[in-house]
Formats: structure tokens, sequence, C-alpha cells
């Protein structure tokens, strides 16, 4: 027997990269008394960034215990069946979070609980909210993205009515000691491993008083369906990756940076800036003075940039399409000028490593009044009027959320737009530089020698728009919510047409999920053909998706071959459905003579 804990959130009080650093679910695991042979593995094989680790351990003995602590509330945004299986896996769910950090538990309130409450909806599960730390008035964060004030902390009060909405467990650990952790804390935890053990044992007593009590002939096992379908891991997200490679190569820049005496350039794109920075918004007109309200964003745009004619330069940046018009800036700080590479690769990225750029711009200003000059303006050219969707470890996340949110602004708008996809006589504006970014077949299309890589105005055929829009919305925000069965296949012949497997992975995993979620009565009187999905993943080299289909049929045999499309199979599939059908025709054999034997000695089954 095993006990399932899903752990989420982090009870640290505030962005540090400091891993030593306690946290609840692991010491727990090394205080208490009950628990041996500890084993931690990460679940991602990207270990850098992990969806959540996996600790294995004994408990009372001989029961498993597998917890899989997930301290970054981002899984519920861009991996939403991985956190919905975790969920739904548990036999105990703990929430965490730390007093100190006003901001996170805002955030968790507003944007995560909802989720969590229609995950559990569906199962009956002991929820712990544990909210830790001693409550202090602290500094506020000192993050150049960062605008939230820390130094409010989280009442009791709040804490207790967020409980009521879960119907969870409240408790405040002031410290991860011994006692908070053994005695508070662990014995809660305890209580509930024991009251989910007693659930699962009582199945297997009453299986037992029934092989005792019938001692005449027994029915037939109807054994489980055979697990032979394939599992289909969500892959990891590029998205930063894929951003940062677009700066490393340069394809479809729109403007250029550079010193007073053009001697160099640099290359860089408007809708990336824009996306994260008010300042560039100003600079490249997306907004007006009037929409700023801090004056040092306007002054700094005024007194570190110049836009220059095209015709005063003597250098032209590589690779320029002639259909997208170019801007020219001047920067008229030398030293910035510098460093400008370095800023714009740490923009890039994502990652936010600022004590990195901090020590980038020192080796190559080499003067301490310069290289704070040049920080404050990266820190002010950073700065947003408004409140951040920040998350407590700003430092890893937050350039992260900010590309998820801000890019969303440029989806299917005008704004700094240079292509238009033509699609059953309408248009969607696009920016060439994140489709080039996000999707290899559009790369070789805007920069090959077709057609459209001098052309503002694209055709699209073969897809519906509002698919289309879907697979575009994807590329600008890594995230991705079918609104059905079919449109989800839609979407994956659209992934599939442009090769972005990564979506394609995402649309089969929800069809696979909506399809093991319908109850078998549903499944009988449903429209929807599944071998008619069948054909359509096998026809787009869906092979996960075309084998598990396969196997659903089989697996629901009854259902599916008293439907008129089960005479669509090919004889391949069909003989394949045959040989995996469940139940097996051994078991409805053995099943009618059975019956048989009970009809024929005139007794009333005790088991039927």
């Amino acid at each position: 027997m095993s006990v399932n804990i899903a752990a989420f959130g982090n009870e640290r009080d505030g962005p540090s990269e400091d891993n030593q650093q306690p946290s609840l679910i692991w010491s727990y695991l090394r205080r208490s008394a009950l628990i041996s042979e500890i084993d931690c593995s990460l679940s991602a094989s990207h270990v850098g960034n992990p969806a959540f680790t996996e600790y294995q351990a004994s408990v009372f003995g001989n029961v498993r215990l597998v917890v899989r602590d997930c301290p970054v509330w981002d899984i519920f945004d861009s991996d939403w069946y991985t956190s919905r299986s975790l969920i739904g896996g548990a036999d105990i769910v703990v929430i965490k979070y730390s007093v100190n950090d006003k901001t996170s538990f805002q955030e968790l309130k507003d944007n995560y609980i909802p989720m969590i409450k229609k995950t559990l909806n569906h199962c009956s599960v002991p929820v712990i909210i544990s909210a830790i730390g001693a409550r202090k008035n602290g500094v506020p964060c000192t993050c150049p993205l960062c605008t939230s004030d820390r130094r409010r902390c989280v009442t009791t009060a709040e804490g207790v009515q967020l409980a009521k909405e879960l119907g969870a467990t409240y408790l405040e650990l002031h410290t991860l000691n011994d006692f908070y952790i053994q005695k508070y804390f662990g014995g809660v935890l305890e209580y509930f491993m024991i009251q989910s053990l007693n659930q699962k044992s009582p199945e297997k007593m009453k299986r037992r008083k029934k092989t005792q009590k019938c001692h005449r002939v027994q029915p037939p096992q109807l054994e489980q369906p055979a697990e032979k379908m394939p599992i289909l891991k969500g892959e990891a997200s590029h998205y930063d990756a894929d951003l940062h490679n677009l700066l490393c190569c340069c394809q479809c820049a729109d403007v250029a940076f550079y010193p007073e005496d053009f001697s160099t350039v640099v290359e860089a794109h408007k809708v990336i800036l824009c996306s994260v920075s008010h300042l560039f918004m100003l600079l490249f007109k997306v907004k007006s003075p009037a929409d700023i309200c801090d004056t040092s964003i306007m002054q700094t745009a005024q007194s570190l940039f110049t836009v220059e004619a095209e015709a005063a330069f003597p250098l032209a940046p590589r690779g320029i399409p002639p259909c997208i018009p170019l801007l020219r800036v001047v920067v008229k700080d030398s030293a910035f000028c510098s460093c400008l590479p370095d800023i714009l690769h740490f923009i890039y990225s994502g990652a936010f490593q600022w004590e990195r750029l901090e020590e980038d711009i020192k080796k190559k200003v080499k003067d301490p009044e310069k290289t704070e000059n040049v920080l404050g303006k990266v820190k002010c050219i950073l700065k947003t009027p408004r409140k951040l969707n920040t998350t407590k470890d700003c430092k890893s996340q937050q350039m992260k959320r900010l590309y998820n949110t801000s890019l969303r602004l440029f989806f299917n708008t005008p704004v700094l737009a240079d292509v238009i996809f033509k699609i059953q006589d309408a248009t969607v504006p696009a920016h060439r530089a994140v489709l080039v970014a996000r999707c290899e077949v559009m790369a070789a299309m805007f920069n090959g020698n077709y057609l459209e890589a001098n052309s503002i105005l694209v055709p699209v055929y073969g897809v519906s728009k509002d698919t289309f829009l879907s697979f575009l919305e994807y590329l600008y925000t890594d995230s991705c919510c079918p609104a059905g069965i079919l449109q989800a296949m839609s979407l994956l012949i659209c992934a599939e047409m442009y090769q972005v497997m990564r979506l394609q992975h995402i649309c089969e995993l929800y069809i696979i999920t909506q399809l093991q979620s319908m109850p078998s009565r549903e499944l009988a009187s449903t429209s929807l053909s599944i071998v008619s999905l069948l054909k359509k993943a096998k026809f787009h080299n869906s092979d996960c998706l075309s084998t598990w289909l396969l196997h659903f049929i089989a697996t629901n045999y009854l259902i599916f071959s008293q439907k008129p499309e089960f005479q669509d199979l090919s004889v391949e599939e069909r003989n394949f459905v045959e040989m995996h059908r469940w139940p097996s025709n051994l078991y409805l054999k053995q099943l009618a003579d059975y019956r048989n034997y009970i009809h024929s000695q005139k007794c009333h089954c005790i088991v039927m």
C-alpha cells in the first residue's frame, strides 16, 4: 500500500536563489521518526527548471510514501495536465505560503485557488494549508522589476478564510523546528495518512469475506484491461530559449541601435523590447507620453535615445527583407551603448540573472560611477507603472511571466505588426519576430527564397480562422486551452503542418484526458466519432495518439462494436481490436458457462 502527497507553494519569505534554505516537506521527512529510506529525484529532464521534486520514503514500517513537491505555481499556467494529474492522484494535498509574502499569497488566492477548487470538485482529498514563518516588518524588495511592497504580512484571518473556501485544515508554523514539524504539522499529516490507509484497506477485507462465505463455484474474474497504452509525457517548454535564440541569430530584426559615431550596430526586435518595457513602448510610439505616468521613464528615453532617419547611417543590418521598415536609434550614452549587447541578452533570456548582468557591466565599464549609472538606466528601462505578476522567486521566474503576459498584448493586434495572414476572407495581424523565434517552418518561410519573405500579406490554406488564432496564441504565450476534442484535433493538425511538436503533444494529451474522463454512458451516446479521430491521427503522423485510440476502442469494445463507425476500421485495425478487446471472448464464454451452471442448480447466486 502507498500514500501519495502533492505539495504546492513556496514557504520562503522572498526572492532567493539559496537552495539550502529549509523547506517544510524536506524538514518533515528528515525529522519525523516514522520516516525511513528517503529518496529524492527530479521529475523533469531539464534539471535547471524541474516541474516538481519527488520524494519517496517508508512510513509506518512498510507503507510507501510518495511526495511530489511543486514550489512554483507556474505549472498551473503552462502545464495544466500535469498539475491536474498531481492533484487527481494525491491522497493528501498540502498548500504552503510564507506569512511575510503578501504578494504571492494574493496571487495564490486570486489565480490558483479557483483552479484547485475546480480540480478538487471531482475527488474527495483532505487539504492542509500551512502558513509558515513569524510575521515581521521587513524592508521592501530591491528587485529592479518588483514594485510590490512586502512589508505587509498575511494575517491569520486571511489564512483561515482561505482554508474555509477549500474546506481545508489551517496550520500556522512559526518556525520549522522539531515542535512544529514533528508534533504539529506531522501529527495532522500522519492522521490523514492513517485515514487514507483505512479507506483503502476495507476494500481488501470485503473481498476476503466474500471469498470465505462463498463455497460454491465462483463466477469468472474479470481482470482489468492490459496497460499497454502509450504513456505520453509533456515536453518541457523552450519558450525562453526560443526568444534568446532570436537575439543570437537576429532574424527579422526591425530596430538597430548605433553609437554616436555609427561605428557599430546592435540589432533587436520592437515587439520583444516593448513586451518588457514601457520606455521602449514610448520610444517606438506604441504608447504616447500621456499614457506614461512616470516622468523618469520619459526623461530617460529622451536623454538616452534618439530616433534617426534611415539615410543618415552607413551600416545596414543583415538579412532585413525590404517589406520590413527599419527603425534606427542612436544611443547617446557611450558606456550604456558598450553594454547594450549584455543588456539585450539579459532581456531576451527570460532568466533574469541580475547579478550576472551587474558583473558583466562592471567588467566592461570598469568605472564604479559609470557602472551605477548604466545599471540605474537599465532599472528605469525595465520599470513598469503597472503591478507585475510576480512570484516569490522573481529572479528566476519573473521575466518568464512577464513575457507570457505582455506578449499576449500584441497577439492579434495591428500594433507593431509586420505581416498579415489572410484566412477565410478574414485577416489576422502578426509579428515576424515572434513567428520566426517560435516556429521553424515560419522561420524558413520568412527568411528563405519564398514569396512570403518579401510579402506583407500571406495567405493561409487548409486551416480555419479559429484554429489558426489558437495556434498563434500558443506561439505568443506558450499556453493552449482547446475548447473541446474536435478543436484540439484541428489544432493538432495545424501544429503538425507547422512542425510545432510540443503543441502537438499538448493536443494529444488533451484529447486523451478528455476521453479518459468520459463516462461509459456518455461514450455510448456521443456523436463524436472515435474512429474518425483515429484516421486523422494516423494521417497526420500522430503515432502515439493513434495507438492510444486503438487501445481505447479495444478497451471499450462492447460500446464501440455496436456503433456504425466500427465498420470503418481497416482489416489490420479490426484484427488488433479483436486481439486486445475487453472483456475478452474467453471471459464472456466463462460467464455464459457460469450462468448456465447457476440456472441448472436452480439456486440463487449470492454474488450475481
